[in-house]
């Protein structure tokens, strides 16, 4: 079967695109349920899953940014007198 080309778009390539992203949401929605499969273990032993959450979240910042934030907390945590 021949693929056409229509309007400068090849229907080959197009299709090639879709189906590598279509893959790729599938490999994700399956990595999404091992992450909760994960926070469900660790929830049951008596972990706090949205103070995981946050910590995985700090991890990935830098270092810097994390201290700015820090900082900023406290200042904002001392302005309402908390």
């Amino acid at each position: 079967m021949e693929e056409s080309v229509i309007g400068g778009v090849s229907g080959a390539e197009l299709r090639q695109y879709i189906e590598r992203i279509e893959n790729l949401e599938q490999e994700k929605a399956e990595l999404a349920e091992q992450i909760r499969d994960v926070c469900a273990e660790a929830k049951a032993e008596g972990f706090d899953i949205k103070i995981l959450r946050q910590l995985i979240r700090m991890r990935k910042m830098k270092k810097e940014d994390l201290a700015e934030q820090e900082e900023l907390l406290e200042l904002y945590r001392r302005a309402l007198g908390e």
